[in-house]
């Protein structure tokens, strides 16, 4: 068995990266962006008013100041004249100032009768004016990589880029494989169960960037299992759960190997997942997981997770961690690194007190995962320990 780190810096090795392509802006959110987007004008492009009220020169800015309004500057139709001494231009947020105004009093500070503005009172305020390019210029950049939120978009609208670089999707197909399984819906035999781990597996996934296809459920035998490998052509990642053991009917990785797999590693000092394997088959990538639920759902926060991140361009990084203080004492670990199911709330975390692998409904329940290092002591509420959200 190799440590964990171990096997996520293998796991790093197999994934390259996946190329680009490019997007519309109204497509491209959450996708990581690939190239860096440069604005092509400048933000405000003229000088702005930030409030409604009336633009007048600043040294003329007094209480009982009159003025005689000459006309309007509504946002998106500037007032065509100037502003001369002792007048005014009624102006609506987002109007551009007009020649010869550099402050704007607020509507709020003024009185209206016909066209005289009366200033009524010392707002304060400044000249409420956003200056132009006072959020970007031509030429400033939002750098990549980066996962795209929605500011983002805005703000490659604003710069006037319709059109984004961003990494393409992994295509992962994910595979699982046994006798026992039966999709949802069907009538399980009683010696059958209903495959789960692939539709938690799909959405993580695709929660995390990629494209994900479900293939149908192999069976326990070789030609089944050929011809599902078959239906994996185009796939940057293939992700097998279960048959990657040691009985007699794990067949995946003999298959795979039968198929060219060139292994990178088998079984991790880690629980739950120690029967997890990685390696290429072809052009693609490929993870054989264990078949227990949160067994298969660790590993793909664990490790498939990072990799598809890392082939998206987003670099080499463990899934993040963070500290907080144990909730309730906790025994001594073994050998293996434990990923423990918890409930993180307010900075406390808490493990569940059943940790068999096959728990669903723990795994749903929780938000957090432990981790307990190799050999880590008893631990008591209250200590800090580390933790891994998802």
């Amino acid at each position: 068995m190799i440590p964990v780190s171990e096997a996520l810096e293998l796991v790093f090795d197999l994934a390259g990266p996946v190329g680009t392509e490019t997007v519309p802006l109204a497509d491209a959110a959450g996708r990581v962006l690939a190239a860096p987007v440069e604005a092509r004008r400048m933000q405000p492009p003229f000088a702005a008013s930030a409030m409604d009220g009336y633009a007048v020169r600043a040294s003329e800015v007094q209480v009982g100041a009159r003025f005689e309004v000459i006309g309007d500057a509504p946002a998106g139709r500037a007032f065509a004249g100037s502003v001369g001494p002792g007048q005014t231009v009624r102006i609506f947020t987002g109007a551009v100032v007009p020649e010869g105004a550099d402050w704007v009093v607020i509507q709020e500070d003024t009185a209206r009768d016909g066209d005289v503005m009366t200033i009524t009172e010392d707002g304060g305020h400044g000249d409420n004016i956003r200056p132009a390019g006072g959020d970007f210029r031509p030429g400033d950049r939002i750098e990549a990589p980066r996962v795209l939120v929605p500011g983002d978009l805005a703000l490659a609208a604003a710069m006037n880029v319709p059109d984004l670089t961003v990494s393409r999707k992994p295509v992962v197909a994910v595979l699982a494989t046994g006798d026992e399984l039966v999709m949802p819906g069907e009538d399980p035999r009683p010696d059958q169960i209903v495959a789960s781990n692939a539709f938690g597996l799909k959405a993580m996934f695709e929660q995390a960037g990629a494209h994900v296809r479900l293939l149908p459920i192999a069976r326990d035998t070789e030609n089944s299992l050929r011809a599902a490998f078959a239906m994996t052509e185009g796939a940057d990642l293939i992700v097998t759960i279960g048959g990657a053991s040691v009985g007699d009917h794990d067949l995946v990785g003999r298959v795979a190997e039968d198929l060219g797999m060139n292994r990178a590693f088998y079984k991790i000092a880690m629980r739950p997942g120690k029967p997890l394997m990685a390696g290429r088959l072809g052009g693609a990538v490929m993870i054989g997981l264990p078949g227990n639920p949160v067994s298969a759902m660790v590993c793909g926060h664990i490790f498939v997770v990072p990799m598809l991140r890392a082939m998206m361009g987003l670099g080499r990084a463990p899934a993040r961690r963070i500290t907080a203080a144990l909730g309730a004492d906790v025994a001594a670990n073994g050998p293996r690194e434990h990923y423990m199911r918890a409930m993180l709330r307010d900075g406390v975390v808490t493990p569940f007190d059943r940790q068999d692998s096959a728990l669903l409904t723990v795994l749903s329940q929780a938000n957090a995962l432990l981790v307990r290092p190799v050999s880590d002591g008893p631990r008591t509420a209250g200590d800090q320990v580390e933790v891994l959200p998802i």
